[in-house]
C-alpha cells in the first residue's frame, strides 16, 4: 500500500482532496483556484436559486445546498474538478418530495440518501453504477428537461393558477392551458429579456457570466418599479447566515415515508455524478475514483440536511465551468462554496428584488440545454433496439416517474445487449485437412465455437448443437475462441455430452481457457465427463469406448 495513503482506508476511497495537496500546492495554486472557484460561484448563485424554487422550496435552501453541499463534494469526493450543488435534473424528485412528504420529509430523505450514497462507496460499488446504457442516460436527461421546463411556464408567463398546478405532466399542461387567459405581458418580457440576454452574452461574449448578469438586470428593473413579481414577494427576506446544525427526526412512520425518495436520490445522485465526474476526467485528462466520489456525496448530503439543505450531487456544467476557468483541484470546489456564503453574508438583502420570471428564464435556458437534441436524433436514426430504450425511458420519465423509467430503460437495455452478444456468438463446422470428408461424416463432425457461450447464447446455440449430437458418433468441439462460459452455457455443454453418452457417442473439447475448463467441469456428471484437448489432432483421435471417468 502507498505510504501516503491515509491509515485504514484504501486508495480506492481515498478522497482526491488529501492526494491533490499531497503532490504539492503553493500560492500559484490558490489564486488560479481562487479565480476558478468565484467564476463558479457566479455561476452557481442564480442556478441554486432558481433551481430551489423550482423544487418548492424557498431559494435560501437552495444557497444552503450549495454551500454546505459543495464544499464536502469538493473535500471528501473522488474527482480533482468536480463541483457539487443542488441540480436541475433533481427538480422533479424533490418537488414530488415537498408535496407527498414536506420540506421535513425531503430533509430526512436527503440525510437518508447520503447514507446509501456512502453505503454504496463501501462496498465498491461505483463502477457498476456506471455500466448505464447510453440511450438511457440521453432518455432520462431530455425527460427531465421536457418537465422542468414544463414547471416553469406559469413563472415565465405570469399565471395566475386557481391553485397549484398538479405533479402531473399532462394535468400540469391542462391546468396551465386554463390558465392562458391570465398571461402577464410585462412578465413574460422579463423573462424573454432574461433569456435573450443569456444566450446573447453566450454567442458575442462567452467569457461574461452570462446568467449572472442577466438576473442582475431582472432585479435592477424590478427594484427601479418593473411590476413583476420577485423573490421578496413569495418567499420574503433571505437570511443572511447558515441555520444552525440540526438532525432530521428519525420517527419510524417518518423514515418509512421518506424511504422511497431517498432510494430514487441515491440512484440519481449516484448517476449524475459519476457522469459528472466523467466529463471532468474527458476535460482534463485526470482519473477519478467512483467509490470516493460516491462515498464523499453520500457525506455532502447527510451534511446538507444536517444545515436544511435537500439532494446534493456533481453538477456538468458548473464542473465543466470548473475546469475551463484553470482550476488546479479540489480546493477551488471548497472556495467557490466559500464564495456563495459570502454573497449569503452581504448581499442577502439585494436577492430579493430578483423576479422569478428572470430565474424561470434561467431554467428554461438551462432544460434547452439538458434536452440532448443531436445524441436523440442521432439514436432514433442509427439503431431501432436504441431508440427503443431511448424512447421508452424518455416517455417514462416524462409520463410516469423517473425511477420507473432509469429501471425500465436499463432492463431493456440489458436485454438488448444479451441478444446482440447472442447473436454474435457463432457455431462453424470444421475440416480437418489430414482427415477424409467421408472419413468425418461417418465417425467425426468438429465444429468450432466463437464469442461468449452465456444463457442468452446457449438458449438458441444449444438447439443447433442438440441438432448436430443426433448422428456422430464422436463429436469435437473447439472453444479456442470461446472467451466466456456461464454456468447455463456449461449446462447446455453438458446436456450434450450425457446425449452423446446415450448413444456411445463422446464429447472431445479442445482449447478451453482454464477459466472456461473450471466452469464446464462444475457442470459435468460424473457419467457424462468429457475429455479436454490442447489441440485438434489429438481429440480427432479420441476414441469413444476409451471414456474418462
Amino acid at each position: 500500500m502507498p505510504t501516503n495513503t491515509a491509515p485504514g482506508l484504501g486508495e480506492e476511497l481515498r478522497p482526491m482532496s488529501l492526494t491533490a495537496l499531497g503532490r504539492g500546492y503553493g500560492l500559484h495554486d490558490l489564486r488560479a483556484d481562487a479565480l476558478a472557484g468565484l467564476t463558479v460561484a457566479i455561476v452557481a448563485l442564480p442556478l441554486s436559486m432558481a433551481i430551489a424554487i423550482a423544487s418548492g422550496v424557498g431559494p435560501e435552501r437552495g444557497l444552503y445546498t450549495a454551500i454546505v453541499g459543495g464544499f464536502l463534494v469538493s473535500l471528501m469526493g473522488g474527482s480533482r474538478y468536480q463541483i457539487g450543488g443542488p441540480a436541475g435534473a433533481f427538480i422533479v424528485l424533490v418537488a414530488g418530495a415537498v408535496l407527498q412528504i414536506g420540506v421535513e420529509g425531503l430533509i430526512l430523505a436527503t440525510f437518508l440518501s447520503g447514507l446509501m450514497l456512502m453505503l454504496v462507496g463501501l462496498l465498491r460499488l461505483g463502477d457498476y453504477i456506471k455500466f448505464i446504457p447510453f440511450p438511457v442516460t440521453v432518455g432520462f436527461t431530455s425527460g427531465i428537461a421536457i418537465i422542468i421546463a414544463a414547471s416553469q411556464i406559469a413563472d415565465f408567463f405570469g399565471l395566475r393558477l386557481e391553485q397549484a398546478a398538479p405533479p402531473e405532466f399532462l394535468h400540469k399542461l391542462a391546468a396551465l392551458w386554463q390558465a392562458r387567459g391570465t398571461v402577464d405581458v410585462t412578465t413574460t418580457l422579463v423573462a424573454l429579456t432574461t433569456v435573450a440576454v443569456i444566450l446573447g452574452l453566450r454567442r458575442y461574449r462567452p467569457g461574461w457570466p452570462g446568467m449572472l448578469i442577466a438576473i442582475a438586470l431582472g432585479g435592477l428593473a424590478a427594484w427601479a418599479g418593473v411590476p413583476v413579481e420577485t423573490i421578496g414577494d413569495r418567499f420574503g427576506d433571505l437570511p443572511r447566515a447558515l441555520p444552525a446544525p440540526a438532525l432530521p427526526g428519525f420517527a419510524m412512520e417518518d423514515v418509512l415515508a421518506a424511504l422511497p425518495f431517498a432510494v430514487a436520490f441515491t440512484l440519481l445522485g449516484a448517476i449524475e455524478s459519476l457522469l459528472s465526474a466523467v466529463v471532468a476526467d474527458g476535460m482534463s485528462g485526470q482519473r477519478h475514483r467512483s467509490n470516493a466520489e460516491l462515498l464523499g456525496q453520500g457525506v455532502a448530503n447527510m451534511g446538507s440536511a444536517l444545515f436544511g439543505g435537500f439532494c446534493v450531487t456533481g453538477t456538468i456544467a458548473r464542473t465543466a465551468t470548473n475546469v475551463r476557468a484553470g482550476s488546479r483541484g479540489p480546493m477551488s470546489g471548497m472556495l467557490h462554496a466559500v464564495f456563495v456564503a459570502m454573497v449569503l453574508l452581504v448581499a442577502a438583502p439585494l436577492a430579493v428584488h430578483i423576479p422569478l420570471a428572470g430565474l424561470a428564464g434561467v431554467l428554461i435556458v438551462v432544460a434547452w440545454n439538458m434536452f440532448e437534441k443531436e445524441e436523440f436524433l442521432s439514436l432514433i436514426r442509427v439503431s431501432r433496439a436504441d431508440a427503443a430504450v431511448l424512447l421508452i425511458t424518455f416517455l417514462l420519465v416524462v409520463f410516469r416517474d423517473l425511477t420507473e423509467g432509469i429501471i425500465a430503460g436499463t432492463a431493456l437495455g440489458g436485454a438488448v445487449f444479451i441478444r446482440r452478444m447472442s447473436e454474435a456468438a457463432k457455431l462453424e463446422p470444421v475440416t480437418p485437412p489430414d482427415l477424409a470428408p467421408r472419413e468425418q461424416a461417418d465417425n467425426v463432425v468438429v465444429y468450432s465455437l466463437r464469442g461468449a457461450y452465456f444463457f442468452g447464447a446457449a438458449a438458441t446455440m444449444g438447439r443447433v448443437l442438440d441438432r448436430i449430437s443426433e448422428k456422430p458418433r464422436a463429436l469435437v468441439l473447439d472453444l479456442s475462441r470461446v472467451p466466456f462460459v456461464d454456468t447455463s452455457g456449461a449446462q447446455s455443454i453438458a446436456g450434450l455430452a450425457r446425449k452423446l453418452e446415450r448413444q456411445g457417442g463422446c464429447l472431445a473439447l479442445v482449447g478451453a481457457t482454464p477459466e472456461v475448463a473450471t466452469v464446464l467441469r462444475s457442470q459435468f456428471g460424473h457419467h457424462a465427463s468429457p475429455k479436454f484437448f490442447d489441440r485438434l489432432e489429438d481429440a480427432m483421435a479420441e476414441n469413444c469406448a476409451d471414456r474418462q471417468t
